[in-house]
């Protein structure tokens, strides 16, 4: 949980000075976050190891901001922050949180307007104010309403991968009292998260509760009784146990997982079985049928095991009882990631040391999908710098063993839906995948037909993540899904599962649509770190979340198959 906090606090630090103008600093803090965040260890581990000189092996982390780290670590404050905090109007930060304002319109608001809160600014962009502004204009006022009304309905829900670790460290320590599971939300990994709901099978619940309140990070206890207790942990995330007895534990966790809606439908078939559903168990009369296990209780109901990430009330109790639930595609299934970042653009890794990793996490292959020329501010290849790129994994093909690193590109699809570089640079390239960068507020029959265009380009092979979307920060572009499915599946082209954990995109619910319409899907994780290539646990998470398949996902195929499919030697 450290790591979250000094991410947080960097993040923060980087948009102040921005807001004041500051050049280079917030880039540097921003890396330093992103490079924390990403760890698997905690930095106070690491910082055991060797102290500042460990802390600067982290990727973004210099001796500056070692420095700080060791700070925290040591006081648990940065002082720097509380000196920019004290001297900046604190309702700023609200401001910057409005999907395409940012820290340097946030100021110029600041000053020319004195917008402090997002009641003035919303108030402003009404009255027309802010398009008077330099580098506003009436357009910029219709954004700012728009992006009040987006981080207003995100409902201060957290991402799927900022609560996950967090749960998944209490489970471990409650394990010590029995039979344990993470329930709600969470178990079903929604892409977004309210609170933690975790579920323990004990007769002494007591002591379960006294240890769940008294954990460190625990800042609030708000409710604490006999068999349950809420709390608000130091991240301000709020989390809830329950103890049940051990012959209740499946029908509680069933229940507590939901949704409301399976839920719902399940007690509706229970009555119509002349059952009684409920946590405590499955119910004929006085008599109980079932409840110690899920399985138990699925089997009483005349149903075979639904999966936790199913549970929607879209079709999955139809599916149980016709004996069709897919078989959901899992993180052992994937063979290889076709969407990574090396220094040559935007990561913080070479090429050597992606390839490396991956091996480590058994994949077969690994594709370098560095960003093309139109990235400037993500350092894109021209073609020499490509050429010369491809030209280092052909050499680095021979030095290491055990995985093929294939040659690839991100490429931008610009706004008449061409791409950035020539077919005579495309074809060279064993992987293409196209992704708009930009022009996100186009029209939804422009955008649609923009990336169609870029699609009916023979060498491009993968749309990447399809709506642009930065869950709780941007949201999709306009765009008609169910034409470029269509048109993917007419020319063969293949719609990416972006599995980095802001982007999730395609979302669950077009993930389903895209394999009715019968469209091949891949697994990317957008990876810029060695790190990030973990996030394919939730790429694959929503991929279940979509009823998809080992069939349904490219990077499911033995590097043997995938080459064939891509038509590389």
């Amino acid at each position: 949980m450290i790591n979250q906090k000094l991410a947080e606090l960097f993040y923060k630090i980087a948009d102040i000075l921005e807001m004041r103008g500051v050049e280079w600093k917030p880039r540097a803090y921003r890396r330093a976050a992103k490079g924390i965040e990403t760890l698997v260890e905690d930095v106070s581990d690491i910082y055991k190891k060797q102290g500042v000189r460990a802390l600067k092996e982290i990727p973004g982390v210099g001796e500056r901001i070692a420095e700080k780290i060791e700070e925290f670590i040591k006081t648990g404050r940065i002082k720097e922050f509380e000196r920019l905090s004290e001297t900046t109007p604190k309702h700023l930060n609200e401001l910057m949180d409005v999907p395409g304002l940012g820290a340097r319109r946030a100021r110029i608001l600041y000053q020319k307007l004195g917008i402090r809160t997002i009641a003035q600014l919303k108030k402003a962009a009404e009255q027309h104010k802010i398009c008077k502004l330099p580098t506003f204009k009436e357009k910029s006022e219709e954004n700012i309403i728009e992006g009040i009304k987006f981080i207003k309905s995100s409902g201060g829900r957290k991402l799927l991968s900022i609560v996950l670790p967090v749960a998944l460290k209490i489970e471990a320590r409650l394990k010590k009292f029995g039979q344990v599971s993470i329930a709600g939300s969470l178990r079903r990994r929604k892409e977004t998260i309210k609170d933690i709901d975790i579920l323990v099978a004990s007769e002494e619940p007591k002591y379960v509760i006294n240890f769940f309140t008294k954990m460190p990070e625990v800042k609030r206890v708000l409710a604490r009784g006999p068999t349950k207790s809420t709390v608000i942990l130091d991240n301000n995330i709020q989390a809830d146990v329950r103890v049940v007895g051990k012959t209740s534990f499946g029908s509680a966790l069933l229940y507590f997982t939901g949704s409301k809606e399976h839920n719902i439908a399940l007690r509706e078939l229970a009555i119509k079985k002349g059952y009684k559903l409920n946590e405590y168990g499955l119910f004929k009369g006085a008599k109980k049928l079932a409840g110690k296990t899920e399985e138990d209780v699925y089997k009483k109901l005349g149903l075979k095991y639904i999966e936790p990430e199913l549970r929607e009330s879209l079709g999955e109790i139809e599916a149980a009882r016709r004996n069709k639930l897919p078989r959901l595609v899992s993180i052992q299934d994937i063979r290889g990631d076709i969407h990574v970042h090396t220094k040559w653009s935007d990561g913080d890794n070479s090429i050597e040391e992606m390839a490396l990793t991956a091996k480590k996490l058994g994949y077969e292959y690994i594709c370098i999908t560095d960003h093309s020329k139109t990235r400037a501010i993500a350092h894109g290849l021209k073609e020499g710098r490509l050429l010369k790129q491809i030209q280092e994994i052909k050499k680095l093909n021979k030095k290491i063993k055990g995985i093929r690193v294939l040659t690839g590109s991100e490429v931008d699809i610009l706004a008449d839906g061409s791409l950035d570089y020539g077919d005579d640079i495309l074809k060279k390239l064993d992987v293409v995948i196209a992704a708009v960068h930009s022009g996100f507020k186009m029209p939804k029959e422009k955008m649609t037909a923009r990336i169609v265009k870029a699609l009916e380009n023979e060498h491009v092979d993968i749309l990447d993540h399809p709506t642009g979307r930065i869950i709780n920060t941007r949201p999709p572009y306009q765009v008609d899904l169910d034409k470029i499915f269509k048109r993917a599946k007419e020319l063969g082209k293949f719609i990416e599962i972006n599995a980095f954990p802001d982007r999730l995109d395609l979302k669950d619910v077009d993930i389903k649509r895209a394999i009715r319409v019968g469209v091949k899907l891949t697994i990317g994780t957008d990876a810029h770190d060695v790190n990030h290539l973990r996030y394919m646990a939730f790429g694959v998470a929503t991929a279940r979340r979509g009823w998809a398949e080992k069939k349904d996902i490219l990077n499911c195929l033995s590097t043997k198959e995938f080459l064939k499919v891509f038509k590389i030697k």
